[in-house]
C-alpha cells in the first residue's frame, strides 16, 4: 500500500486519509475519491491530498478486518462488520469466554496492521455481545499479512471460545443464628437469585437451618439427595478454618474439602468442596451484596461447564483485588459504607449545560428567556429530572446566580465554570469532574432544547449496553442526529482533554462502531432555540 501525499490530478480511486469540511459538506477519511470529489476539491482550491492507495494484493480494511475475524469465528461465535477496519466477533449464546492468550499474541505479532482484542479470559458474555474485536490500523493490508493470521486462527482449536452456560440444578443454604437480622437473609436470597438469573438460572431448593454442624450437614445430604449439582452454603459466621461449622458438615455429610480461601477480595473466605457428583461453595457473607465477587468467578465457570480446581483458585490472586480494581464504579469505602446503608448509586447521571454567554440571543441570556411562561433552562431541568438519569448536574457560568434561582426550586446539582467564557469544551470538564464515580456514564444535555422530553432521555438509557458495542447513545428523527447524547464512562477523560469552544461531536465519528442510533418521534431533539427569532417562532406555534 502507497500512502503519502497526492496530486489531486492522480488521486482518483484513493482513499482519504483525514476528513475534509468543504462548502457542500465533509468529506470522511477512509473514503475512495470519485471523480465527483475530485471537482469539489478543485473548487475549493485544494491542489493535494493525503490518501492511500492500496497495491496488487492487498486489501481493503474491511475486508482484511473481516477475513481474519471469519477465520476466528466458531460454534459459539459469529464474525460480523467489517466497517471502519473493525469486525465483531459476538457471542450466539450467554457463557464464559476462553482465551488462548498466546495464540492472540502470535496474531498480533503478525503486522502492526493488524490487532485482535478480546475479553479476559473467563469473562461472562451475553448473547449477542463482542466477545473480541478485529481492527485493522491503516487503511489496508498485504493478502500475505491476512493469509499468514488466517493459519494462525486455524492451525489449533479455536483461540476465543465461548463456553455456554448450562442448567446444573443449584441449592442454596442459609444457616441461622440468634439476632440475624431477617432481612440480611432477604437480602442474600435476593442477591444469590440475580447472580443465577443472570446465568439463566433460578435456585431450585432454598433451605434454612440452625448455624449447626448437624443441621447443615443433613440439609446438604438432602440437596445432593434431590439431585442439585451445586450446593451453595451461606454461613451466618464466617468459614475461617478447615475445622469450622460448614467444613465439618461436609465432612460429616461424606464430602471432602478441596480448597479453603480465594485470592480474591471480596471473596476470600470461599470453600470449595465436593459431595460424590455434588460441588459445594461455601460463600462467605460479603456475597450478600450484587456487587462482583469472588464467588461469581468460580460460580460461572462451574456453570459454563469449566472445569475448575484447587489450582485454577489460587491463580486468580492477579487482578483480584476487585474493590480496589481502577474504572470500579465505586471506592473500597464507599462500597463499605453502601453496605451499611444497603444504597445503590446511580448507573447513568446527567449533565445539563447552562453556562454560555448566549452571544446569538443578543443582550438576553437564553437560559432565563421565557418560553411556554417559563425560563427555557426549567423545560430542560425538567425533562431530566422526570427521567431515570441521576443525579443532574447543571453547568453554570454567565449569569450564574440568575440561572441557579431559577432552578432553585428544583432536586438539581450546581456547579460553577469559572472558564465559561473560554468555551463549551470547559463547562463539559467541570460537568464530568462533578458526576460521582459510581455512575457508568452520563447524558449530556443542553439548556435551549426545551421541547427534549424525559422518554427521549430513557430510550436512551435503555439503549446503553457498552458490552455489545452501544457505549455512545444518539437520538434521531427523521434521519437526522440530534441531543442529548448519552456517553460511557470510557471516554470521560477524552471529552475533558478537549479544548476551545466545541463539544464532543468528534469523538462521535472517531468511535462510529461504538455509536447505537435510537429514533425518536420527538422533533425536540433537533431544535435548539438559540435566537430570538427561534423563541418567538416556538411560543407562537407552541400548545403551552
Amino acid at each position: 500500500m502507497k500512502f503519502g501525499d497526492v496530486a489531486l490530478k492522480d488521486a482518483e480511486n484513493t482513499i482519504l486519509a483525514h476528513s475534509m469540511r468543504l462548502a457542500d459538506g465533509l468529506l470522511p477519511k477512509g473514503r475512495v475519491l470519485d471523480k465527483d470529489d475530485i471537482a469539489q476539491l478543485a473548487v475549493a482550491g485544494i491542489s493535494s491530498v493525503v490518501a492511500a492507495r492500496l497495491e496488487d494484493g492487498d486489501l481493503n480494511e474491511n475486508e482484511a478486518a473481516l477475513t481474519i475475524a471469519k477465520a476466528l469465528q466458531n460454534k459459539n461465535l459469529v464474525a460480523s462488520g467489517g466497517n471502519t477496519g473493525r469486525a465483531n466477533l459476538r457471542a450466539e449464546t450467554a457463557g464464559v469466554a476462553l482465551i488462548d492468550a498466546e495464540t492472540v499474541h502470535r496474531l498480533n505479532a503478525v503486522d502492526e496492521a493488524v490487532t485482535v482484542s478480546t475479553l479476559r479470559p473467563y469473562d461472562t458474555v451475553s448473547k449477542g455481545h463482542v466477545a473480541a474485536t478485529v481492527k485493522i490500523i491503516t487503511f489496508g493490508v498485504s493478502g500475505d499479512t491476512v493469509r499468514r493470521c488466517v493459519a494462525i486462527a486455524k492451525e489449533n482449536d479455536p483461540p476465543v471460545r465461548v463456553s455456554p452456560f448450562g442448567t446444573p440444578k443449584i441449592g442454596f443454604i442459609q444457616t441461622l443464628v440468634p439476632g440475624l437480622k431477617k432481612s440480611l437473609v432477604s437480602k442474600a436470597s435476593s442477591a444469590t437469585a440475580a447472580r443465577l438469573s443472570a446465568m439463566g438460572l433460578d435456585i431450585a431448593d432454598e433451605r434454612h437451618c440452625e448455624h449447626k454442624e448437624a443441621a447443615v450437614a443433613e440439609n446438604l445430604s438432602a440437596l445432593a439427595a434431590a439431585g442439585c449439582d451445586i450446593v451453595l452454603v451461606l454461613g451466618a459466621s464466617a468459614i475461617v478454618d478447615r475445622r469450622d461449622t460448614v467444613p465439618a458438615a461436609v465432612v460429616a455429610a461424606g464430602g471432602e474439602i478441596d480448597h479453603l480461601g480465594l485470592p480474591v477480595d471480596p471473596g476470600n473466605l470461599l470453600l470449595f468442596a465436593k459431595m460424590g457428583d455434588t460441588r459445594v461453595l461455601g460463600i462467605p457473607s460479603s456475597a450478600r451484596s450484587p456487587r462482583l465477587h469472588g464467588f461469581d468467578w468460580v460460580l460461572q465457570r462451574l456453570v459454563a461447564g469449566v472445569d475448575v480446581t484447587p489450582e485454577d483458585l489460587t491463580r486468580m490472586g492477579v487482578g483480584g483485588m476487585l474493590k480496589e480494581m481502577p474504572g470500579r464504579p465505586v471506592s473500597r469505602d464507599q462500597e463499605e459504607l453502601d453496605d451499611l446503608t444497603d444504597e445503590v448509586g446511580p448507573a447513568i447521571g446527567g449533565i445539563l449545560l447552562a453556562a454560555g454567554q448566549s452571544r446569538r440571543m443578543g443582550s438576553a441570556n437564553k437560559m432565563l428567556v421565557d418560553v411556554d411562561g417559563v425560563p427555557m433552562v426549567v423545560h430542560a431541568a425538567r425533562a431530566m429530572l422526570n427521567s431515570n438519569v441521576s443525579p443532574v448536574i447543571v453547568v453554570l457560568g454567565h449569569e450564574s446566580e440568575q440561572v441557579e434561582n431559577a432552578l432553585k426550586e428544583m432536586d438539581l446539582r450546581f456547579v460553577r465554570n469559572p472558564d465559561y467564557t473560554d468555551g463549551l469544551s470547559t463547562s463539559l470538564r467541570a460537568g464530568l469532574s462533578a458526576l460521582p464515580a459510581i455512575c457508568d456514564g452520563a447524558v449530556v444535555a443542553l439548556g435551549d432544547m426545551p421541547s427534549v422530553r424525559a422518554g427521549d432521555l430513557n430510550i436512551l438509557i435503555d439503549e446503553f449496553d457498552p458490552g455489545a458495542g452501544q457505549s455512545i447513545i444518539v437520538p434521531t428523527h427523521a434521519g437526522k442526529r440530534g441531543n442529548p447524547v448519552l456517553w460511557a464512562r470510557r471516554y470521560f477523560e477524552e471529552i475533558s482533554s478537549v479544548s476551545g469552544d466545541v463539544g464532543a461531536r468528534h469523538l462521535i465519528g472517531a468511535n462510529a462502531d461504538q455509536v447505537h442510533e435510537v429514533s425518536t418521534v420527538n422533533p425536540g431533539v433537533l431544535i435548539d432555540l438559540d435566537t430570538p427569532e427561534a423563541v418567538a417562532s416556538h411560543n407562537e406555534n407552541s400548545d403551552g
